[in-house]
């Protein structure tokens, strides 16, 4: 087990493109397995790659029901519905605000064996997913904040 800095806001590789991973190697699987000890540690649900400083397209999700999520290259290529929820964010930590995305969404990716797969995602699972994709494009969920008028 090895873990990972977490950048915080204000560090240039968080508003910066990742790029595709060419192939899966005992590289990215170390990296993945240390991804995910670290956001573990750090009690979260997501990690993706540019937030330990790493500009690759690898994010990590696990919304602690059985389930963790490995993305290589993901997109998505579907979604329904649009939900408003709080968020927050180990590279802004102590920040948190209302966000839409999509309920329900369908994801293409690489799994750590590096095939191609696809397969649907719902609620707090979906919004996580949506999020660390997000980090992938140097987007933030601080610029994704709605303002409700009172």
């Amino acid at each position: 087990m090895s873990l990972l800095n977490v950048r915080e806001i204000g560090d240039p590789v968080l508003r910066s493109k990742a790029k595709e991973i060419d192939e899966v190697n005992k590289k990215t699987l170390t990296l993945i397995d240390n991804m995910f000890d670290t956001m573990y540690e750090e009690d979260g649900v997501g990690l993706a790659a540019p937030q330990v400083g790493i500009l690759k397209r690898i994010a990590v999700v696990d919304i602690r029901e059985g389930n963790k999520i490995t993305l290589i290259n993901p997109e998505i290529i579907a979604e329904e519905g649009k939900a408003i929820m709080e968020e927050g964010c180990l590279s802004i930590p102590g920040e948190t605000g209302d966000v839409i995305r999509a309920e329900k969404i369908k994801v293409r990716t690489l799994n750590k064996e590096g095939k191609e797969i696809e397969f649907e995602a719902e609620g707090f699972e979906a919004r996580a997913i949506q999020h660390e994709i997000d980090h992938l494009d140097g987007v933030l969920f601080v610029d994704k904040i709605v303002k409700i008028a009172e």
